[in-house]
Order: structure tokens, then C-alpha cells, then sequence
């Protein structure tokens, strides 16, 4: 039965073996996976795939031979599984057609759906669920959670459904990157050499064997010669994205962080949501009540630095060209204001997007983003690293 994804496979241009297919079909039949999709994919890429070269190879082919099967509906198993307690909670999202979601208009604009907010706050005296007006759940009101509205203000929900709020008032929590990830950083590693700069510092550590041999001829006796050990003199500040959209990423950003981690010095690092505004922190934990100033870290790190922003640049237009636009604050200056400092301040600089590039003409904020920035948004896969190390030199 699984002839087809092993044809998929050989003709993506992955090398798998017929031992190695077996291999696979062994590890079926031991019940090593049973009906979880993830445990699936993983038990098939550890069997058949051997060089990382071709893992995007694997899933290509992967999603190519069980398209549809994540889109299994819950009506369809239903009788075979007993609803766990918040599967029955969130039965009461309102779910719309799509001919009814075009029949929801937007309010106008961001300065109107704040100031409808307001008084919609003022008014309200209590709960509210299923409606078109009022902050509550499951209707067609800009504001609140599990319901749809083209432009609202998400508030109380727990993550991305729609990717329509223009403003997200939820305080939510963040996790660190891992800078110790091994599994897939060796490829990242190399790419990121090119953009090392190595130079003689500090005393004499090490022998120079060229020059020992030179003197030692000329002078007809043992001659040892040492110099400055060679350090990788480049600098390198990392701003990177988490939380929301991010979180679907988290792996692949992870590579990155533990290659530059590894291969660079003279490495900096801060996190940032969504859009660069006036605070960053380098403690998901403490991004509340230990920022650093934006201003700080401008003034901290000269011109000589190499900027790296990594993110899928997926949020609300509003967050990068208005005031309070941005998610969980209100913001005295638009996004792009400190998007242009930072560009300003580093010469050398770059974005590094999650999000596959076949994907970007869809998304406004994506060229909003890459306009600002003036093309230097590269695809966050090795020849998208290459390219940025080359735009970076």
C-alpha cells in the first residue's frame, strides 16, 4: 500500500533503496506508529532518508503521496472516538460559509475599530456570545474570540484561527529559542562560513610552521616562529521573531540560531514580536519587565555589525504603518519608523523569512516588509541563507 509514496520518493529525487524501503515497511508492521500522522513522517524520514540534502526533497513528496489526509473531518471518526473535553468546548465556534463570511463587512479602518472598541467597552454589562456587536465569542463581531470578522480586535483566544485581527489584546507567553538544536544545523553551518572574517589577534599562541621552516633554512639551526591565533572577526546581531505565526517555525529558526551560535564570536542576540517598536528582550520569560530599550541597543553596537532579522513578516498591515498598531502594546511610533533606524544604523543587513517564498505575494505585510528592507528578504532554506551571506559580504 505504500508502493506509491516510495515512487513519489524516487521520483523527488530522494535515494532511497529498496532495503531501505523495507526497513520502513519492518517498522510498520512492528507497530512501531500506529494511526498519528507525525509519528508517520517521522518513522519514514528516519528509514529512508540518509543526507540531510534531502529532507525538503521528503516532505515535498511526502505531502505529494498523503495530500488530504490531515483534512479527515471529526464527522468522519466520530463514532470510532470518544471527544476529549475541550474538542466538546470548542463546539461553540460559530462556523461560517464562505458566502456568509463575505457577507460580514470590516467597520473601516484602524482609528474607527478602536474607537468602536471603546465604546463598545463602555456599554457592555456583561457576557456575550454568538452576536455581530458586542465584545464576546462565536459571532460576527469585530471584537473578541472564536468567531469571524474580516478586521477585528482578537481578544481572549488562545492562538491564531482566521489570521484577520488587526490587533491582538492578549498578553501571551513565549518560549526561548534552543540554542543547543544539533539535528539539522550542519548544512546551516557551512553556509554561514562564508560569511566569517578571520583575522590575527592577540599575542603569539600558535606555530607558524610556514615561518619555522623559512627561518630554520635560512639559518641553518632550529628557529621556532609563532603568531596571533586567528579568530572569526565578524560581528553578528540576531533579532529574532517569536510568538504567534512564529510558532509554526520554531524548529527551522532553532537550526539558525544553534549554527550562528556555534560560528560566530562576536555573536548578539534579541527577540522581538511580529515588528521591530521602542523595546527588545533576550528572555521570552522576562520580555515584560526587562526590556532594552530599542534606542540602547542602536547606540551599543556600531555600524560594523551584521543584521539579521528572522521572521515570517506575517502580521497586520496596521502593525508596521500606524501607531498602536502593533499586538499586546500600544506603540507611540509605527513599525517602519524603526525599521528604517535600524537599516540606517546597520549597513549590512537582511531578513530571513520561514515562510516558504512561493507564499509571499499572498501576504500584504510580507511586502511591506520586503519593500522597507529594499529586496534584502531572503527564504530561510540553504540557497536563501547563501544568498543573504553573499548580500551581507
Amino acid at each position: 500500500m505504500f508502493l506509491p509514496f516510495f515512487a513519489e520518493l524516487r521520483q523527488a529525487g530522494v535515494p532511497v533503496s529498496l532495503r531501505e524501503y523495507l526497513a520502513f515497511l519492518d517498522g510498520m508492521a512492528a507497530g512501531l506508529v500506529t494511526y498519528e500522522i507525525e509519528g508517520f513522517y517521522y518513522l519514514a524520514r528516519t528509514a529512508m532518508v540518509k543526507d540531510e540534502r534531502h529532507l525538503d526533497r521528503f516532505d515535498r513528496a511526502f505531502a505529494a503521496a498523503f495530500k488530504g489526509l490531515e483534512a479527515i473531518t471529526p464527522d468522519q471518526v466520530i463514532e470510532a472516538i470518544d471527544l476529549p473535553a475541550d474538542w466538546l468546548k470548542k463546539l461553540i465556534e460559530r462556523t461560517l460559509t464562505p458566502e456568509e463570511k463575505a457577507q460580514v463587512e470590516a467597520l473601516g479602518g484602524f482609528d474607527k475599530l478602536m474607537e468602536t472598541l471603546k465604546k463598545r467597552l463602555e456599554e457592555q454589562k456583561g457576557r456575550h456570545q454568538g452576536g455581530n456587536k458586542w465584545v464576546g465569542t462565536a459571532g460576527t463581531s469585530p471584537f473578541g474570540a472564536y468567531g469571524y470578522n474580516p478586521e477585528g480586535v482578537r481578544i481572549g483566544q488562545s492562538e491564531s484561527r482566521h489570521q484577520r485581527a488587526v490587533k491582538v489584546w492578549d498578553k501571551r507567553d513565549f518560549r526561548n529559542l534552543d540554542d543547543t538544536v544539533e539535528l539539522g544545523t550542519r548544512n546551516i553551518k557551512v553556509a554561514l562560513k562564508r560569511l566569517r572574517r578571520w583575522a590575527r589577534e592577540g599575542a603569539a599562541e600558535e606555530l607558524d610552521l610556514p615561518g619555522t621552516i623559512r627561518a630554520t633554512a635560512e639559518h641553518g639551526w632550529l628557529d621556532v616562529k609563532t603568531r596571533p591565533e586567528r579568530h572569526n572577526a565578524v560581528k553578528v546581531l540576531l533579532f529574532l521573531d517569536v510568538g504567534g505565526s512564529m510558532d509554526a517555525h520554531v524548529k527551522v529558526v532553532e537550526e539558525l540560531f544553534s549554527a550562528a551560535r556555534a560560528e560566530f564570536k562576536h555573536l548578539e542576540y534579541y527577540y522581538f514580536h511580529n515588528c521591530l517598536y521602542e523595546g527588545l528582550w533576550r528572555d521570552n520569560r522576562r520580555r515584560w519587565d526587562r526590556q532594552t530599550p530599542t534606542w540602547e541597543v542602536l547606540r551599543t553596537y556600531g555600524s560594523d555589525y551584521k543584521a539579521i532579522f528572522v521572521g515570517d513578516a506575517s502580521m497586520s498591515p496596521y502593525e508596521i504603518a500606524h501607531p498602536g498598531g502593533a499586538n499586546e502594546h500600544w506603540n507611540a511610533e509605527a513599525g517602519e519608523v524603526w525599521l528604517h533606524r535600524v537599516r540606517s544604523q546597520w549597513p549590512a543587513h537582511v531578513w530571513l523569512n520561514p515562510l516558504p517564498e512561493r507564499y509571499w505575494p499572498y501576504t500584504q505585510s510580507v511586502g511591506m516588509i520586503g519593500r522597507i528592507f529594499e529586496n534584502r528578504m531572503f527564504p530561510l532554506t540553504l540557497d536563501g541563507i547563501t544568498r543573504a551571506v553573499k548580500a551581507l559580504g
